[in-house]
């Protein structure tokens, strides 16, 4: 599923692809997402249209930084998951300390369905706890023949205690197994297993199986517990969506009901036409039948419906309920986008974008390639919500922004594959936001003449700093017993809300702030628009000056892992990239884990470094973790 160049050069995910296959006669549609953090937007866009997932942790290196960011994900949108513990035959696998790691870092409650037997070189098969059979796999078939015998006499003792294990675990989350259990009765795999899906649909449970993917042994178990455990559209709660007046409009997977269908991603195709990727939820979707815009309020024709297989696209004349399709001729449609029935306008919840960490200024060759350059951008950020571009307007420069310097160099190294323009790109420079280190108040007027008699105001405002994550706030103070028209205190409030978008400093958006607007008054000839909105302006800015405003920047989490002989000189160099050392941790074979918080823009090249300072032995992960203020050695803040 990995068909990129990009992806396949590098032996890393980048785009999300889809895939739909039959198992045990059920369709399964799979999406396949990346796991570095520079493409989390992939992560996001699937999770919200997803049922089901299944989270794949690698037997040695345990739950990663990164896994808890998609594991959070996944609980945000409420998503039922299965974990598959991989490469159980690697040196150094340790399915218990997995096990452990699912419970403190990520608050699950694990199931084990599979067990393996033995690990590293010795991982013979697994014992499927539920029905108590020894599965191991032909080497000559390459895993796609599952040889299924009775429990070794060897093992039999601890399969017995992880299935008590199992039936204890699923009676402290499902009221028809505990009374089964205080009666002591006895347990049938068919009633295990709906008490199993029952628990897992609620979250309250995650089935974990063992086995090696790249000999494809523990695979056959996996795609079962898919079917067995994770739901299918009908098992879930209606969708809820917003219909034209703002009631909750329940939208439930019947084909018979209106077309209600979310599109999750854009993919731009040959000659500029545009591939939308749609989860449809309710309704059914014909080729050359007509859709409804919510957000744009226009109707587009189905040209070409696709079953989609990563790279390959299968023509189909139509979609239903659950399916997963490519649609061409949503001329419209941008990510996030509800599409619908004429007849029945509903918006479902959109998709959020995370916002860009690191810029860079990009300029064409020639000025012959400019427009081409631009036109390549344009496509690509219609594509990835999580890439922008904009036009500096005092040096007339190109800046990209994006998720991370891989994003950056994956990007731009698509722009001469695909496009044939190959632009020269500036040093990346990280995205900073301001905030405010002091509560402070001050008073804005305005006055200007309106033929004889003027239209003038005077506001005040406060802001006041926030602890860090807590964003942006703004409060109306003026709203209740605002004696003149209200339309005037909402515009005097908006100056204020929108007016926290640009910061005092270098004029990047605010956070961590709150502002309030504590009065407003009107003059003597009244006051109009224009003016209450320049009086509120004014007194925001000056009391952002007088609260002592400040640059903050990404800080990322760092997570090295490294030969012992090596830890002095990595924390030594993290220190001299302005961090923190947090937490040192032992892994098998004299390696250790430093996890450090350090600030982006004192991290590029520092993959080089690792390499370096291990000889080749080291490997890193860096995930976003919060924009706060750096003070640099020596005093002050790095300009950008």
């Amino acid at each position: 599923m990995d068909y990129l160049p990009e992806e396949q050069d590098r032996g890393i995910t980048i785009t999300s692809a889809v895939i739909s296959c039959e198992w045990r006669g059920a369709e399964v549609n799979i999406i396949d997402t990346p796991g570095h953090v520079d493409f989390t937007m992939e992560v996001e866009r699937s999770l919200r249209v997803l049922d089901g997932a299944v989270g794949v942790f690698c037997a040695v290196g345990g739950v990663q930084p990164q896994s808890e960011t998609v594991w959070r994900q996944a609980d945000r949108h409420r998503v039922p998951k299965l974990v598959f513990v991989n490469k159980m035959d690697r040196t150094g696998a340790d399915f218990d300390k997995v096990l452990r790691e699912l419970r403190d870092k990520l608050s699950a409650r694990p199931l084990v369905i599979t067990r393996p037997v033995g690990r590293e070189d010795g991982f013979r098969g697994v014992v499927d706890v539920l029905r108590g059979k020894f599965c191991t796999w032909s080497e000559d078939s390459l895993g796609a023949e599952m040889t299924e015998a009775p429990v070794p006499e060897e093992l039999a003792e601890e399969a017995e205690r992880s299935r008590r294990e199992l039936v204890e675990t699923l009676a402290d989350c499902d009221d028809d197994v505990m009374e089964g259990y205080l009666a002591d009765e006895e347990f049938g795999e068919a009633r295990l297993k709906a008490a199993i899906r029952r628990a897992t649909v609620a979250l309250k449970l995650v089935p974990v199986f063992a086995g090696a993917a790249l000999r494809n042994k523990g695979v056959q178990p996996l795609l079962d517990g898919v079917v067995d455990y994770l739901p299918c559209p009908a098992d879930l709660p209606p969708v809820e969506a917003e219909g034209p007046e703002g009631e909750t409009v329940l939208i439930s997977p019947d084909e018979k009901a209106p077309l209600a269908a979310l599109v999750f991603k854009i993919q731009m195709m040959e000659q500029g036409r545009k591939l939308s990727f749609v989860r449809v939820y309710s309704g059914r979707m014909q080729e050359g039948g007509e859709v409804f815009n919510t957000r744009m309020r226009r109707k587009d024709k189905i040209s070409r419906l696709f079953r989609l297989s990563a790279a390959k696209r299968d023509r189909t004349d139509h979609a239903s309920a659950g399916d997963l399709v490519g649609v061409v001729g949503l001329r419209s449609a941008v990510t996030g986008d509800t599409v619908c029935a004429e007849d029945r306008v509903v918006l479902l919840e959109s998709i959020q974008a995370a916002d860009p960490v690191i810029s860079a200024a990009v300029e064409p060759e020639s000025a012959a390639d400019g427009p081409r350059l631009l036109e390549a951008l344009s496509r690509m950020a219609e594509e990835d919500p999580t890439f922008k571009i904009k036009q500096d307007p005092d040096t007339g420069q190109t800046v990209i922004s994006g998720m991370g310097e891989l994003h950056l160099e994956v990007l731009v190294h698509r722009l001469g594959r695909e496009h044939g323009v190959h632009p020269r790109v500036g040093k990346p420079q990280v995205v900073h936001r301001e905030t405010v280190t002091r509560e402070a108040s001050a008073e804005g007027s305005f006055q200007r003449p309106a033929g004889a008699a003027s239209r003038s105001a005077k506001a005040a405002v406060t802001v006041r700093p926030l602890a860090r994550g807590e964003g942006v706030k703004a409060a109306n103070l003026v709203a209740d017993g605002f004696p003149w028209p209200k339309a005037l205190a909402d515009a005097a409030f908006d100056t204020v809300k929108d007016g926290l978008g640009t910061g005092p400093l270098l004029g990047y958006p605010m956070l961590d702030v709150e502002a309030s607007l504590d009065t407003l008054e009107l003059g003597e000839g009244g006051a109009d628009e224009p003016a209450v909105r320049m009086a509120a302006a004014q007194a925001l800015r000056q009391a952002l000056n007088a609260a002592a405003p400040v640059l903050m920047e990404p800080v990322m989490r760092l997570e090295v892992t490294c030969p012992e002989e090596s830890v002095g000189e990595i924390m030594g160099e993290i220190s001299l990239r302005q961090g923190r050392v947090e937490d040192v941790q032992s892994l098998p074979a004299g390696f250790r884990v430093i996890i450090a918080s350090a600030p982006l823009a004192s991290l590029f090249g520092y993959s080089t470094a690792v390499r370096s300072q291990t000889q080749g032995r080291g490997s890193f992960l860096m995930t976003f973790s919060r924009y706060d203020v750096v003070e640099r050695k020596g005093g002050g803040q790095q300009r950008p």
